[in-house]
């Protein structure tokens, strides 16, 4: 059977997250419509990143298979028609190899956190970046995110909900860049916990307002407390940007 590799982008503000759920749409399953009316075949759609509620993507990756052979670029425009009007675009279709894995092959997932940094309130931008009034430091944010690097016992930084079995993690980089009110979290890692980066990156906020001092990132990591490491950064900030495999 062919089997086919997506890069999906989409705004996820109306969606209850990546998963098929029962109380709400999903990415998953507005894929998997797609495909039927495409194809007329019913398929589960697998994706590398499990995206919360809100949760955005620049280059989430999935596949499935398919007992008729297509080429890429039916699946990729005959998809994008069904999709609309979503905010779900196909941008690349692939062929792979039997033994490709969206989710389980994947190396690395990188993602980006966006914050404006101003006093004026948001307008066509609400939904898509977090909107922080105060004046951040954000060299003490930079500073902070250095202690994030590495292999780790990050329990404080997931959610109650999370069920991994372990809370040790790998973060292969993570780095604040500011262009005057833009500031950009950037993440990665070969998986991460539920909450995770949102967690990181709502400490890294709490040492730009000055409640925790860079220095202290060590210590709350440490610790392996939840209520000791800072908020949890609202889900429209948040983009899953790119798959390595």
């Amino acid at each position: 059977m062919p089997k086919y590799k997506l890069i999906i982008e989409y705004e996820g503000t109306n969606y209850v997250g990546w998963q098929i759920q029962d109380n709400g749409n999903s990415v998953q399953q507005s894929l998997e419509k797609a495909i039927y009316k495409l194809t007329n075949e019913q398929v589960t759609v697998f994706g590398a990143g499990r995206t919360d509620s809100g949760v955005h993507a620049k280059g989430q990756v999935a596949h499935f298979e398919i007992s008729k052979d297509f080429t890429k670029d039916n699946i990729r425009d005959g998809m994008n028609q069904y999709l609309r009007p979503q905010p779900i675009a196909i941008l690349n279709v692939e062929k792979v190899e039997d033994d490709f894995h969206a989710r389980f092959l994947a190396k690395q997932r990188i993602y980006q956190y966006l914050i404006i940094n101003r006093r004026p309130p948001l307008t066509f931008q609400r939904q898509l970046t977090w909107a922080i009034y105060k004046k951040l430091d954000v060299e003490k944010m930079k500073e902070a995110a250095t202690f994030f690097k590495g292999k780790h016992d990050f329990n404080a930084f997931r959610s109650i909900d999370c069920q991994s079995s372990t809370s040790i993690k790998t973060v292969d980089h993570c780095s604040v860049v500011n262009n005057q009110e833009s500031i950009t979290i950037q993440v990665a890692a070969k998986s991460f916990l539920h909450s995770q980066v949102r967690i990181m990156v709502g400490t890294l906020v709490n040492v730009g307002e000055g409640k925790i001092q860079p220095s202290d990132l060590k210590k709350i990591i440490e610790m392996k407390e939840r209520d000791k490491a800072g908020v949890t950064a609202p889900a429209h900030g948040l983009y899953l940007k790119k798959i390595i495999y």
